[in-house]
């Protein structure tokens, strides 16, 4: 007759789970280093690049037009009217022919 104790520890093996295999041991937390090194990797590319100008797909090649705008305003080649009535219609407010008070 079988004691307690030899029935607790003997637990037969059907070929599910684990199944002994040191292997898992290693290669899940192999597998775990490298995910974390990934995002790190991803991380450090976006920072060098610059968070701030968004994604590559969203930039926009060259100056921003506002940006233009204020420049020949500044060398004085549009006069004050054009200027506020193109950033008007840069900035999409209102009519740029309405009320300039």
């Amino acid at each position: 007759m079988n004691t307690l104790a030899q029935i607790a520890t003997h637990v037969p093996h059907d070929g599910w789970g684990w199944g002994g295999s040191p292997g898992w041991f290693v290669i899940f937390p192999i597998l775990w280093f490298l995910l974390v090194v990934a995002i790190v990797v991803l991380i450090a590319r976006s920072a060098r690049r610059g968070f701030r100008q968004g994604p590559p797909w969203a930039r926009q090649a060259g100056p921003h037009p506002v940006a233009i705008l204020g420049e020949r305003y500044a060398r004085g080649e549009i006069d004050e009217s054009e200027y506020r009535s193109r950033l008007t219609v840069l900035r999409g407010t209102g009519d740029p022919g309405g009320d300039r008070s």
